[in-house]
């Protein structure tokens, strides 16, 4: 028999996903934004859970979990929040929620919490239920253990790919113009912690120095959440196995990929408008130039090849980081691959959206001008043709094929069907 559940939300993308992702994992699911509402559907039915906001208009969150601890007793409450705090997660639990999630959530997060919850309600009510061990073996307790590769290839592809292809569009985009900012944040980040190093420490513990820095900023997408470009390639895996379509998949990449440009351009315009160039006598502001200057004097077989690499890593970085649970084991699966592709000199598509464009505003706006340096080709052309497209395109190729099909290779190509003699 199916189990039943309600979601109370006032976000109609949190409740279209929800009502999605747990109608695929067999439950009955009632869906409403109107917490009062809400309450009276737990009055007049017996839900298994009830997944509820913390703020929503008219009622509290807060206020209708005491209200459900009244009216479904019985139910199994989960709180998710866009707004959470420790003060109001442990109120919410004092009050008779079983757990918390905090938005946004990929669909392994909500369900590995709900049932994680249900274990907890039938912990609580082991004595009166008396059938305890029975219901355990069906829900049993989430493992916090980390996933292997097999594990990672079939979430990307049956759950995560699905979930980002199926998104609302306004959703996306905002989190892409997120994303392309929080890249931006890590070349920042890299370029002031390196531009008056001293010569004498050589050039490979700079870039060493500045990959350690970027890497702050995947940290932010995959950790904070945020849509990458590079790292939705990933999703060619669903697309392989039947559950999108290329044309849904190549729709949502086109999305993020404008999405990032803005956010990207967004943080340049920040740097620029700061006066943060003006340090050490114009000095960062030089330095920004001389990396954006280089990048769109490559060749166009040079950034093809460094931009495949780039993504390589890249992906594997949020595939490692994938196979965590906890957020420390995230960060250190992220911060060696990104460390090792800027250190390496590969070239990445959505850092370049960054490092160009402020490069241009500098010069075009401020009139900066390292001395000795000729900067005929940085401009808007150059940026997008000499850098721009092959890099994108390398970036693409190496996280399809390299990640994406190389592990669908691996755990999830159907086995040959060898036919009777």
């Amino acid at each position: 028999m199916a189990q039943s559940m309600l979601i109370i939300d006032d976000d109609s993308a949190v409740l279209m996903s929800c009502e999605r992702i747990f109608a695929e994992e067999g439950f009955d699911v009632e869906v409403t934004s109107d917490p009062k509402e809400g309450l009276m559907l737990a009055s007049k039915k017996k839900y298994s859970v009830i997944l509820c906001d913390w703020q929503m208009p008219g009622l509290d969150g807060l206020d209708v979990v005491t209200e459900l601890e009244t009216r479904a007793p019985e139910s199994t409450v989960v709180m998710i929040s866009g707004y959470p705090s420790v003060g109001r997660a442990t109120e919410a639990m004092k009050r008779g929620a079983m757990d918390y999630l905090a938005k946004p959530f990929t669909p392994e997060e909500i369900t590995s919490t709900v049932q994680k919850a249900i274990h907890n309600k039938l912990l609580h009510e082991k004595k009166a239920l008396g059938r305890f061990e029975q219901m355990l073996d069906k829900f049993p307790v989430p493992s916090m253990d980390d996933k292997g590769p097999k594990i990672i290839a079939e979430t990307v592809a049956q759950s995560i790919g699905v979930a980002k292809a199926t998104s609302p569009w306004i959703s996306l985009f905002v989190l892409g113009v997120m994303a392309g900012a929080y890249v931006g944040f890590g070349g920042l980040f890299a370029n002031t912690v390196t531009f008056d190093m001293n010569p004498a420490m050589g050039i490979g513990l700079k870039k060493l120095v500045a990959g350690g820095a970027f890497s702050i900023g995947l940290m932010l997408v995959v950790i904070a959440g945020g849509e990458l470009f590079t790292g939705n390639n990933l999703m060619v895996s669903s697309v392989i196995t039947g559950k999108v379509t290329w044309k849904n998949v190549l729709a949502k990449w086109t999305l993020v990929y404008v999405a990032n440009f803005f956010g990207a351009i967004l943080l340049a315009l920040l740097f620029y408008f700061s006066g943060l160039w003006k340090t050490g006598d114009n000095a960062l502001g030089e330095a920004a130039i001389k990396i954006a200057n280089a990048k769109v004097n490559l060749s166009t077989g040079e950034a093809f090849v460094r931009a495949v690499g780039c993504n390589w890593m890249v992906c594997l970085a949020v595939w490692m980081a994938l196979a965590s649970r906890q957020v420390i084991g995230k960060i250190f699966a992220i911060f060696f691959p990104i460390m090792g592709f800027v250190a390496i000199g590969f070239e990445h598509c959505v850092a370049n959206m960054y490092f160009i464009p402020s490069a241009i505003f500098l010069t075009d706006w401020a009139g900066l001008a390292p001395h000795g340096v000729d900067l005929s080709n940085l401009t808007w052309g150059a940026f997008v043709i000499n850098n721009l497209i092959p890099v994108t395109i390398g970036n693409t190729i190496g996280g399809v094929v390299f990640v994406g099909l190389g592990y669908w290779g691996a755990y999830l190509r159907p086995p040959k069907v060898t036919p009777a003699a």
